[in-house]
């Protein structure tokens, strides 16, 4: 660091560091959000169908199927569990179908 005598360019230099700060503290805040985005729930389900897709390679539409079924399976045991009340079933199987879809419509456009 070059030593300052000059009030007028260590406030320049005092703002240039302020700036720098709230740019790295930006850069941290967008990256809490990605990393935060990343494990809710159904971003977590469709990384993994994802990576399962890329490793095994499925190609028939019967195995995707399947998989979209049994991934929407899992997400409504997995936020409802077993329950009984009727709205929570209600609630757990349209979960069941909105992961169901968002699944198989993701294979789909995977494989395109």
């Amino acid at each position: 660091m070059e030593t300052v005598y000059d009030t007028a360019k260590l406030n320049q230099m005092i703002l240039q560091t302020k700036a720098q700060q709230k740019a790295d503290w930006d850069a941290i805040v967008a990256e809490i959000d990605e990393i935060k985005d990343n494990l809710r729930p159904i971003n977590l389900i469709k990384n993994t169908v994802e990576e399962i897709n890329e490793s095994v390679g499925f190609k028939g539409s019967l195995a995707q199927s399947a998989i979209s079924i049994g991934i929407g399976y899992l997400a409504k045991k997995f936020v409802i569990g077993k329950s009984d009340s009727k709205i929570k079933n209600i609630f757990g199987s349209l979960l069941q179908l909105v992961v169901t879809n968002l699944v198989s419509k993701k294979q789909e456009t995977s494989h395109e």
